[in-house]
């Protein structure tokens, strides 16, 4: 049974966790009301662009001169699978999920005797993966060093994928990210980015109605695959913050309440023992007592 200054240093100890807990919890509640801005801000952009590309792309036929950003090498031999996570942890299951559900889709590509490659941009991402899927991941792309995150990132990002793909590395390329819906559901998401899926509702919209482009929509084309290749990177980068900070509040909530349970017991178990030494204490002064 431990001792009353072990119970004391322990309770001491949880209540000092719970403190860092309770910090972090504010901290990434004050984080998550301007991700989530940005998140929610960016959504439009994405699925406009996504909705335009459609309209174009429903009037080209698929030919030798369409770009391969959109008809694809004509093979899906080799996926890609840009895995994007937290660099930090302590945002209960954010990072699992997605590495989860990429680690699901490679071992099912593999069964069907596909080749796979993984670029994981995130630490945590990276640690995951590595143990169990380590000889497929070419790169680690981290983003610890940067402070506000912005269009240039993920443009960077994209050009890398978009340079992969010129060098014929791949044919196929997803992205896994965890789309945002409230502070305690964060929905890991996968997403084919090259060649580009053009929407179904565009396609059916474009078909009724009748469009003359200036210039032509194989020019137009050529210059918005790349752009919306970097578009979706980024909306799944500010998804993936506020995600990430959602889950984060939600586990220092729960860490916190925890914490507090557990002084409670310690407490309980402390008080029990003082007074159990008390007890025994005076049983043995008035034993002494009476036999005097």
């Amino acid at each position: 049974m431990p001792s009353l200054k072990d119970l004391r240093n322990r309770i001491a100890s949880v209540k000092a966790t719970q403190k860092i807990t309770k910090a972090m919890q504010m901290v990434a509640a004050a984080k998550l009301r301007r991700a989530q801005a940005q998140a929610e801000a960016a959504r439009p952009y994405a699925e406009r662009m996504a909705k335009v590309l459609g309209n174009v792309a429903s009037g080209v036929q698929i030919g030798p001169e369409t770009p391969r950003l959109l008809s694809g090498t004509g093979k899906t031999d080799t996926h890609l699978l840009l895995v994007c996570t937290a660099e930090r942890g302590l945002c209960g299951a954010f990072n699992a999920s997605i590495a989860r559900l990429a680690r699901d889709t490679a071992n099912r590509l593999q069964a069907q005797g596909k080749t796979v490659k993984i670029i994981c941009v995130g630490r945590k991402g990276y640690d995951i993966l590595r143990r169990t899927h380590g000889k497929l991941v070419m790169e680690l792309i981290e983003l610890r060093s940067v402070k506000v995150l912005g269009f240039e990132n993920a443009e960077e990002i994209g050009k890398k994928v978009l340079n992969l793909y010129a060098e014929g590395e791949f044919d196929v390329a997803t992205l896994f990210y965890s789309r945002f819906r409230s502070v305690i559901q964060q929905i890991p998401t996968a997403q084919q980015i090259v060649p580009a899926e053009i929407p179904q509702a565009a396609e059916e919209a474009g078909s009724g109605a009748v469009y003359e482009y200036e210039p032509s929509e194989q020019e137009i084309l050529e210059k918005l695959l790349p752009r919306n290749v970097s578009v979706q990177i980024f909306s799944a980068l500010l998804e993936n913050g506020a995600s990430e900070q959602g889950a984060r509040m939600s586990a220092m909530d729960s860490a916190t309440r925890n914490a507090g349970e557990m002084i409670k017991k310690q407490t309980l178990t402390y008080n029990r023992t003082r007074q159990a030494q008390i007890t025994k204490e005076l049983i043995e002064i008035i034993s002494g007592a009476e036999a005097l």
